[in-house]
């Protein structure tokens, strides 16, 4: 397959396999995408390149993303990526920039204005006519563009890469096990507070570090199931740092946050649940422990639009998106007396940035050596800027996500595509790593019941 100039007549084709056109929101989702199509031809057109160059300049994720296609790019530019294109590697496809016909009949009798969506619509319709005898696919994360796509006739879909496809499935990280005979159930209230998992006769095989509610009538007991001794240890509710567990859940998730050996920690969950609550406060008690509380949230401006409309400096602009992080911090304060020590402590820990709270861009740079670091509404978050996140971890942090997978503020990601849900389906069963779906809302039974029937 060759590049379709003005005016000129496009090379033979290449037979065999998908052709792929990819638009800027997939390369911005994973910089890597081009490695994910196996023995398909992918082709870049060049509006995307042009979308691409004014993403490059920034300090948020979604920039580095654009700079880093475009080095990947350049590594592997030469003539052929204009021309008969560029083989990416044993066994799959070659990769093409190209450019569409200056005007397309087909798009321009659907659609009023020239913007790069249709010009990235014209390709795909041009390419599917130049070369019938190969299927031509538009992959895109934005669903109206998909739905343009096939309103011409055109095959789209969304990158599948990196998606969850039985979101109901999701692990959780805790279960309820019921009829479970009390002699049992007593023996984790005496010591050794423990029970061989041999002896405990679930009807599941349980992954590391989960959580169960065994019950029986009016007999229960929190447990934890403790992969290096293999057995069920009772998980007892504790205090911290003023904050007291309303519900098994919390107890659950207080306990894998102030457990060092479980370095990351995921914590998902409807709003109003406790999630930042409970993360800040297990590190606030644990304080002694690490160098620095980082307490960060990626920045969604509402409607996507650039902070740059609203006024002020750019403290100004970026508060109003800060401020749910300051209002948990609030409530932990409120629950001290206002001369209290705690109170002291934690105004040092703020003029010392011993605690700090920023936004998620704010990182870039930074050490992360023995950090407690939270990530607060992390299903805003593609799965590389995930992992990018958690290799940054040094000697002795702790890395904390919590979110929402239900609730997405940005375009092209939803509750199977989101890096929390990427995150707690790719590291369930590790030793070091704990998961906590809390379940009931406790703000007030007013917002409960908002969150519940609204």
């Amino acid at each position: 397959m060759a590049v379709q100039k003005a005016g000129s007549t496009s090379r033979k084709p290449r037979a065999g396999g998908k052709v792929f056109v990819l638009d800027t929101n997939v390369l911005l989702y994973d910089f890597n995408c081009i490695d994910n199509f196996e023995e398909h031809d992918v082709v870049i057109p060049i509006t995307v390149l042009e979308e691409l160059d004014e993403f490059k300049k920034g300090s948020d994720l979604i920039n580095f993303h654009a700079r880093e296609f475009i080095r990947k790019l350049d590594r592997l530019s030469g003539d052929g990526l204009f021309g008969d294109g560029l083989p990416l590697g044993k066994g799959r496809g070659r990769l093409f920039v190209m450019t569409a016909e200056p005007r397309s009949t087909v798009v321009e009798q659907a659609f009023i204005h020239d913007k790069a969506d249709h010009r990235i619509l014209a390709l795909t319709e041009q390419l599917r006519h130049s070369i019938p005898n190969r299927p031509v696919v538009l992959i895109s994360k934005d669903i109206n563009l998909r739905m343009k796509a096939k309103s011409l006739g055109l095959n789209a879909e969304d990158y599948e890469t990196g998606k969850i496809e039985n979101i109901d499935e999701l692990y959780t990280g805790s279960s309820i096990s019921e009829g479970v005979d009390p002699a049992l159930i007593s023996r984790f209230y005496s010591e050794p507070f423990s029970v061989p998992l041999a002896e405990a006769g679930l009807d599941q095989t349980p992954r590391a570090n989960q959580y169960f509610v065994l019950r029986n009538g009016s007999s229960s007991a929190l447990v934890r199931f403790n992969p290096q001794e293999s057995n069920l240890e009772r998980v007892s509710k504790q205090r911290v740092f003023g904050i007291d567990p309303r519900n098994a859940e919390q107890a659950f998730a207080i306990d894998a946050l102030m457990r060092p050996d479980l370095q990351l920690v995921t914590l998902t969950g409807k709003a109003g649940t406790g999630k930042t609550l409970l993360a800040l406060a297990a590190a606030l008690e644990q304080r002694r422990n690490y160098r620095q509380i980082y307490l960060a949230r990626p920045v969604v401006p509402l409607g996507n639009r650039d902070l740059g409309y609203l006024p002020g400096d750019v403290k100004s602009k970026l508060d109003p998106y800060m401020q749910p992080l300051w209002d948990n911090l609030a409530v932990i304060r409120n629950r001290f007396p206002a001369d209290g020590h705690e109170q002291k402590q934690i105004a040092e820990m703020l003029e010392h940035e011993k605690l700090f709270i920023a936004p998620l861009a704010y990182i870039r740079g930074r050490s992360l050596d023995r950090v407690f670091f939270i990530v607060d509404e992390a299903q805003n978050l593609t799965p590389h800027e995930v992992k990018t996140i958690i290799t940054r971890a040094g000697d002795g942090s702790r890395m904390v996500f919590t979110g929402d997978i239900y609730q997405i503020d940005t375009p092209y990601l939803d509750s199977q595509s989101n890096g929390l849900t990427y995150l707690v389906d790719r590291m369930r069963g590790q030793n070091i790593y704990g998961q906590v779906n809390l379940l009931k809302g406790e703000r007030s039974v007013l917002a409960e019941l908002a969150s519940n029937i609204l």
